[in-house]
């Protein structure tokens, strides 16, 4: 039985998305794809709607698929991903390393990705259990109430920027990188499974629009940097090394360090069971097995 209504595709609303969803509207009218509604929303946002079936497919932390992967399908090829710096994850600390690592951390609430990816790291390679406090993306407020703040995404990087914090700077993707030795994926764009059923068509040609919007936007970085520049603050010039150092495939590194993620997540407890990867083909869904 196929579906009789449009499929909702949401958004990230932040810019490290915008190589795969810039140019997304663009192709689709171009190839008269219709029947299709776009929302753009934080990424907690987006994860909640993607599981209550309030959006059929959409841009996901990368923690949120695994608490419901069997709900859910990936698309190939399309992933947020860093090997090594990311620029938008990012930790302020206020006092020395060792002091944070026993007292509190303030975590952004807007992801669940970058939370865990950072108790991971901090239990798995420093050993440390700090006391974590959830908050609004406010660096001030965070600061005032812990003893290090964790921001993501456009948060991030604008905080980045500002010289009045008197914070040192760790990025969690370099952490990670140096712990592991592996590339993480931060971002994926995961279809509820029973679309993907209902709809295969459908799913496929948006698959495939989300493809070459990917392909364009990278293409044209220069232009998504000077837009980003102008609604965001900052250098172009910062842009481009921001864009450029992302990874937005989803080969067999971003394969082997989510996985791994989803190992340690799964041994601390933070899921109650490791993820697999399942993906999308236009035959058939088929299990990824690392």
């Amino acid at each position: 039985m196929g579906l009789d209504r449009p499929i909702t595709v949401g958004r990230i609303d932040y810019a490290n998305v915008w190589p795969i969803f810039d140019r997304f509207d663009e192709v689709r009218a171009e190839c008269r794809l219709t029947g299709v509604n776009v929302v753009v929303g934080m990424p907690s946002e987006l994860n909640g709607a993607l599981m209550e079936g309030n959006v059929d497919m959409a841009s996901v932390s990368s923690f949120a698929y695994g608490r419901h992967a069997e709900q859910l399908v990936l698309l190939p090829d399309l992933s947020v991903s860093a090997d090594g710096e990311v620029r938008s994850i990012l930790l302020f600390i206020k006092k020395p390393l060792d002091d944070v690592l026993k007292g509190t951390v303030a975590v952004t609430s807007t992801s669940a990705t970058s939370v865990n990816l950072l108790k991971i790291i901090l239990q798995g390679r420093f050993g440390a259990e700090p006391r974590y406090i959830t908050m609004e993306p406010d660096l001030d407020a965070m600061l005032e109430e812990a003893d290090a703040a964790l921001l993501i995404g456009d948060h991030a990087i604008q905080g980045s920027w500002r010289t009045d914090h008197g914070c040192e700077v760790l990025d969690v993707g370099r952490l990670w990188k140096d712990w592991t030795g592996l590339t993480m994926t931060f971002a994926v764009i995961a279809v509820r499974k029973e679309v993907a059923l209902r709809a295969p068509e459908k799913v496929s040609d948006i698959y495939k629009a989300l493809l070459e919007s990917k392909r364009r936007g990278l293409q044209e970085i220069d232009c998504m940097a000077s837009k980003a520049a102008a609604r965001l603050g900052g250098l172009r010039d910062y842009w481009e090394a921001y864009f450029n150092g992302l990874r937005y495939g989803f080969g067999p590194d971003e394969r082997q360090g989510l996985t791994q993620y989803f190992r340690y997540a799964d041994r601390l407890g933070l899921l109650e069971r490791a993820a697999g990867l399942q993906f999308w083909s236009d035959q058939s869904v088929a299990q990824v097995k690392e």
